[in-house]
Formats: C-alpha cells, structure tokens, sequence
C-alpha cells in the first residue's frame, strides 16, 4: 500500500512554502534598499568632489546637497 501524508503534514508543507517565499522576498527587498543606499552614497561622494573641484565651501555643498535630495524626493 502507498504511502499518503496526513492533512495535517500536507499544511505544514503549504505553510513552509508561504514563508520561503515571505522570506526570499524580504531578503530581495533588503538587498534593493541596500543597493539604493549605495548608489545614494556614490552620488553624494561625486557631487561633493564635484563642487570640491569648482572650489565652492563646505556650506555651499551642504546646500546644493539638500536641493538635490530635495529635487530627487519631488521626482520620486
């Protein structure tokens, strides 16, 4: 006679799929938040070595910093 899993085994094995894929979706989210910060950061870097090299102040980086962040939360 063949063997045939319980209901009870069957759920478990429903439930178990539903989180690996819970779980595989948080990591890609992660991982997507991750690379935003990192292309974030480079941004900032080469804008900051950019007014560096036009020989503006600090204040004045600062300042064309947050209306870039400004402009970039206005487009998204």
């Amino acid at each position: 006679m063949a063997f045939t899993p319980c209901k009870d085994h069957k759920r478990r094995e429903r439930e178990q799929k539903k989180m690996d894929k819970r779980i595989a979706r948080d990591e890609a989210r992660a991982e997507q938040l991750l690379v935003k910060q990192a292309e974030d950061e480079a941004t900032d870097i080469a804008a900051i070595e950019e007014a560096r090299l036009a020989g503006m102040s600090r204040e004045e980086i600062e300042f064309e910093a947050e209306l870039a962040a400004e402009e970039a939360a206005m487009v998204a």
